[in-house]
């Protein structure tokens, strides 16, 4: 294996059940004993979540014994998989043993991104005692509001494209060669496949003999029950080892990240790391979508998880010196070593601290030619109302071409009248954000069932505009069943998904506001059929007004950047 790593394939772990799982272990040169880190994924050992981190040998040569698993019913080992069901169990199970494997001193760390995020933190919400630190990287604690649904609607792309690739592999497992076929042929038409309706009943996905959670993911709407089951959303205060976690600014999991992150801090008595950067869930590079930002955007995160396991698995103290947080300023393009990531912002007489922005306009704010304005007064009168029509057969586009993930130029999509722009004049100094954005719009419905979709812009002094975060509200998720009342003013306040980001001097904000963002996710039926099960038939045109007067203030309020880490603000103490 090269520089005295040895591997040893194929080590079978076999549960009380029955159940057998197989892993790959790598061995650093010399007589040990030695920690561990371990990966459960599954999505086949080789793959050993290197698309983004090192291979197993380069961390054994570090002086590392590395597991890499298959999960239960995937690759090798035994038993029926069905997503997140069984990973804390045999996640726990599997750490133990290899505490107590000859040349193991007995110490464990895990390390991963995305599902390998979630085999982490499941196990370590069983509070094995050999665990002593993970490094979920890109995932969630609660698989309903973090990693399938965003305040109420379905994240499609996503969802869709990787049941298509989880459930190849349940087909091939159970040897089902119609339905592997079927979804083989489905690769190449994945926009079909998003278009289709009702999404609860896709052919591919839900043919006889495959798992049936696709169907489940969008079928369960409601947040507990078995979501709660999966994840460990109740159970944060379980889970008391210090963690690493690793965001990008334009993953798909990035909301999901976090609320965990949130939560940690919250429920956890353990440390917790940030470092927030430049990238969709893959690759972690400097260019994302249609933007390069720069050569600082390329992070060695393999040094920086080789100092984290050296730090809490070798007593180094390499991580003494290491800022809570380490967040990436879009537009600026340079990292900032931060004291803390801000929670709920706190709020007093004038309302939080932060970027306050009123919405505005001479009743044709539609598209990006249009008259609306973003201004920093509040309106002191009437004002005319801004409206767009909302057609479910025709959705409004999300920011990136087929849902993918990252920042795109958004001239083109913006200058349809179905969605609403309003834009600041040019900056005078630069705004400074980061956190979650807020929109508070007052808005009127014609259907008892809607969406409405923010996106924060950048626009560039030369004109050019990219998007830099997104939100969307569902008014099940907003109002509770029935609340949405026709063509009555209602107030519909929600977050987009964090950012950190630097508008310059003479560039501009811009806040859009539309009905859907497809297939980013699930379009809105307009009727009272719920979303998954709803075709052609039960889809109903919608108009939607905002208004923005002096009793229905609208408006976009940025969070501040938190002041810079100082020597306090880094670890210290002991170690456990």
């Amino acid at each position: 294996m090269g520089s005295g790593v040895t591997v040893e394939r194929d080590v079978r772990l076999r549960l009380p059940d029955g159940t057998v799982l197989v892993s790959d272990h790598y061995h650093p040169p010399g007589p040990g004993p030695f920690p561990t880190l371990l990966v459960r994924q599954p999505y086949g050992r080789a793959v050993a979540t290197t698309v983004v981190y090192a291979q197993p040998v380069w961390f054994a040569a570090h002086g590392y014994r590395v597991v890499i698993q298959d999960v239960r019913g995937r690759g090798d080992s035994t038993g029926r998989f069905y997503p997140f069901r069984h990973e804390g169990p045999d996640g726990a199970a599997t750490i133990e043993w290899l505490a107590g494997l000859p040349g193991s001193d007995g110490r464990v760390g895990m390390y991963g991104f995305s599902y390998q995020g979630l085999t982490q933190l499941l196990a370590a919400a069983e509070r094995p005692a050999a665990l002593r630190c993970i490094a979920p990287a890109q995932s969630a604690g609660d698989l309903h509001s973090g990693w399938f649904y965003h305040q109420g609607a379905y994240r499609l792309a996503s969802g869709v494209g990787w049941a298509l690739q989880m459930l190849r592999g349940d087909a091939r497992k159970r040897r089902l060669r119609a339905a592997s076929r079927a979804l083989e042929e489905a690769v190449p038409q994945l926009t079909s496949l998003l278009a289709a309706a009702p999404v609860s009943r896709i052919a591919c996905l839900t043919a006889r003999g495959l798992p049936s959670y696709h169907r489940d993911w969008t079928r369960r709407r409601e947040p507990g029950g078995r979501w709660a089951r999966h994840d460990v959303s109740t159970r944060l205060d379980r889970i008391d080892v210090p963690a690493l976690h690793l965001w990008g600014w334009f993953d798909t999991y990035l909301d999901g990240s976090e609320q965990l992150y949130q939560g940690l801090r919250r429920a956890s008595g353990a440390r917790q790391f940030l470092v927030a950067g430049p990238w969709t869930h893959i690759p972690w590079g400097r260019r994302a979508g249609d933007v390069d930002h720069g050569p600082e955007a390329v992070l060695d995160t393999d040094a920086l998880l080789l100092r984290w396991f050296n730090h809490w698995l070798k007593d180094s103290g390499e991580f003494d010196d290491e800022p809570a947080v380490r967040s990436f300023a879009l537009g600026e393009n340079r990292w900032h070593r931060l004291r803390s990531w801000p929670g709920e912002p706190a709020g007093g007489k004038d309302g939080p601290p932060g970027h306050h922005w009123f919405l505005d306009s001479d009743g044709r704010a539609n598209s990006n030619r249009g008259d609306g304005r973003l201004s920093e007064a509040a309106p002191d009168g009437p004002r005319p109302r801004d409206g767009f029509v909302h057609e479910p057969e025709v959705p409004v586009a999300s920011p990136g071409p087929g849902g993918a993930p990252g920042p795109y130029l958004q001239d083109r999509r913006d200058s349809m009248n179905t969605v609403l722009a309003y834009t600041s004049p040019p900056l005078v100094s630069a705004v400074r954000v980061a956190g979650r954005p807020r929109v508070r719009l007052h808005a009127t419905s014609r259907t008892p069932s809607a969406d409405l979709v923010a996106k924060l812009v950048r626009v560039l002094a030369d004109g050019r505009s990219y998007n830099v975060c997104l939100g969307i509200a569902r008014s099940t998720w907003l109002f509770g069943p029935g609340g949405l009342v026709p063509d009555r003013i209602q107030c519909w306040e929600f977050d987009l998904e964090p950012t950190h980001c630097v508008f310059a001097p003479g560039e501009r904000l811009r806040l859009v506001v539309t009905g859907s963002a497809f297939p980013l996710y699930d379009r809105n039926p307009g009727s009272t059929v719920p979303p998954a099960e709803a075709d052609s038939w039960d889809w109903v045109q919608n108009q939607q007004q905002v208004v923005h007067d002096a009793e229905h203030p609208s408006s976009l309020w940025l969070p501040p950047e938190p002041p810079p880490a100082t020597a306090a603000a880094t670890l210290r103490g002991p170690r456990p």
